[in-house]
C-alpha cells in the first residue's frame, strides 16, 4: 500500500485543490504519521502506535524555515496565496502550536500580506480553549466532520475513545459560525463493514450539524489517492457530490466541491 508522506517541515508550494497555491507546514514527523485519528483513507497511511514518543519539529525550526521559504518566494515575486498547515498528522497536537500560529501571522504580516493562513484539523483538539483561540487567529480554520454518527466516525476515522459527535459539534458551535467544516465522502467496505456516508439517513443528519454549527463555508471532497484501506473504499462521483453541495446551498451557506 502506498502512501504520500511530506518529508520536510515546510513543503512546497503545491497548488491544493481547495485552497490555490498552498506553501505546506508540517509540526510532525517527516518519517511517519502523528495523529490521534487512524482514518481508513488517509493518504499518509495508518497510524503508528509508538507516535507520542517521536520528535516534533521545534517552535524556533518552524518559524526560521518559514521566514527562509517565504523571503525566497518573495524574492522570486511568487508569494504563496496560503499558508498551510497540514503535513503528517494533526497539526493542533503539536504542544507549541498556538506560539507557531501567532509567528506565522506575523511572518504572513510582514513578508507576504496578501497570503491567508488555514489549518486542517481533525476538530480532536477544539475542548482546549488556547486551541479554538489559535484556529480563531487564522483565515482559515478547516475542521473536519465526516459524519454526525457516531458509530460512522469509529469506522471512517477510527478516533481515541473520548471522542464524540455530540461534543465535537457544541465546540464546533463555540466558532460562533467562523469555521469552515470539511467532509470526506466515500463509500465501501471496511473490515467486513459496508460504508457509505452518503445515504439519505446520513446526509439527514449531517445537514442538521451544519444547521447547528452554522460554518461559514463547507468543502466536500472524496478520496483521491491510494487509501490505507486498499481498494475496497470507492470515490463518491463528483456529480453527487455536487447534488450533496446543492443541499448545502439550501440552507444559506457556502460550499466548495473537490472531485
Amino acid at each position: 500500500m502506498a502512501t504520500f508522506l511530506f518529508d520536510k517541515i515546510i513543503f512546497g508550494p503545491v497548488r491544493s485543490r481547495r485552497l490555490g497555491v498552498s506553501l505546506g507546514v508540517n509540526l510532525l514527523p517527516a518519517d511517519r504519521k502523528v495523529c490521534n485519528f487512524n482514518c481508513i483513507y488517509c493518504e499518509c497511511g495508518w497510524t503508528r502506535h509508538d507516535h507520542l514518543s517521536q520528535k516534533l519539529p521545534s517552535r524556533t525550526d518552524v518559524r526560521e524555515l518559514l521566514r527562509e521559504k517565504l523571503m525566497e518566494m518573495g524574492s522570486h515575486g511568487t508569494p504563496p496565496d496560503v499558508i498551510t498547515f497540514a503535513g503528517n498528522g494533526e497539526p493542533t497536537i503539536h504542544p507549541d502550536f498556538p506560539g507557531i500560529i501567532d509567528d506565522t501571522i506575523a511572518l504572513r504580516n510582514e513578508l507576504c500580506p496578501g497570503a491567508s493562513v488555514a489549518v486542517l484539523s481533525n476538530a480532536t483538539m477544539i475542548n482546549r480553549p488556547e486551541i479554538r483561540e489559535a484556529l480563531m487567529k487564522t483565515d482559515r480554520n478547516i475542521l473536519k466532520l465526516d459524519s454526525a454518527f457516531d458509530e460512522t466516525v469509529k469506522i471512517h476515522n477510527q478516533p481515541g475513545s473520548n471522542y464524540t459527535i455530540a461534543e465535537t459539534i457544541e465546540n464546533l458551535k463555540l466558532f460562533g459560525g467562523n469555521v469552515v467544516i470539511q467532509t470526506l465522502f466515500l463509500r465501501g467496505e471496511y473490515n467486513g463493514l459496508a460504508i457509505d456516508n452518503t445515504t439519505a439517513r446520513e446526509l439527514e443528519a449531517w445537514l442538521d450539524a451544519l444547521v447547528e454549527i452554522s460554518p461559514r463555508e463547507v468543502m466536500i471532497y472524496t478520496i483521491h489517492r491510494a487509501t490505507p484501506a486498499g481498494s475496497n473504499l470507492k470515490k463518491v462521483p463528483e456529480k453527487e457530490l455536487e447534488q450533496i453541495a446543492a443541499r448545502v446551498k439550501e440552507l444559506g451557506i457556502a460550499v466548495q466541491v473537490s472531485g
